[in-house]
């Protein structure tokens, strides 16, 4: 059974909010889930605190035991930094002159 922590939404229409659950990855949206994780409300201010809540212990052993994140749910759990952000990757240089580009003069000479 492949496990994913994902959202539920909940609300009525026009004022949506979440459920971080812990649900099998067949399982519907909205349908049965392991268990509730946390909420969130994408509605309220930016600093409230009835923003995000988290039970930690919780989220923490379901990402022990191998559950995966959604992408979204990933985004959450980065900012209340649960989990680590993805390593950045850096990207090749453009081609240009190849060799020593420091000196000028000694390019020209060349």
């Amino acid at each position: 059974m492949a496990v994913k922590i994902r959202l539920a939404r909940l609300g009525c229409k026009n004022r949506a909010f979440y459920r971080i659950v812990a649900a099998d990855s067949h399982t519907p949206r909205d349908g049965k889930h392991l268990q509730v994780l946390g909420f969130y409300d994408p509605l309220a201010a930016k600093g409230d605190a009835r923003r995000l809540g988290l039970n930690v212990d919780l989220v923490k052993y379901w990402l022990s035991v191998g559950a995966q994140p959604t992408d979204t749910v990933r985004g959450i759990l980065m900012r209340a930094g649960l989990i680590n952000p993805p390593p950045m990757v850096v990207m090749g240089q453009k081609k240009g002159p190849s060799g020593d580009t420091s000196n000028p003069e000694k390019m020209i000479t060349q």
